[in-house]
């Protein structure tokens, strides 16, 4: 009897490390993340430590975007295809 529990003992042991690892790596990659990739669990806490730089850097940043033209100025954003109107064909 005791050969046979101490035979399944070193894989019993492997098996539990290998499943811990696997659990721990799996709640951190399934974690709730934001729409930039942080966990949420940090976002809430950087936004309810800096709540007001926060809100000065996101003005800044909006400031250097419609200074530069921003995304909507930028050119090829048009949905149209180029040469797919009605009168560029000789269907």
């Amino acid at each position: 009897m005791w050969d046979v529990l101490s035979a399944l003992i070193p894989p019993a042991v492997v098996a539990t490390a290998f499943c811990t690892f696997i659990y721990k790596l799996l709640r951190k990659e399934m974690a709730p993340r934001t729409s930039d990739g942080r966990l949420v669990s940090e976002a809430d806490t950087a936004s309810s430590s800096s709540a007001t730089g926060a809100e000065s850097a996101t003005a800044a940043h909006a400031d250097d975007v419609t200074a530069d033209g921003g995304a909507k100025t930028a050119p090829g954003t048009s949905s149209e295809v180029p040469g797919d109107g009605a009168g560029s064909g000789g269907r």
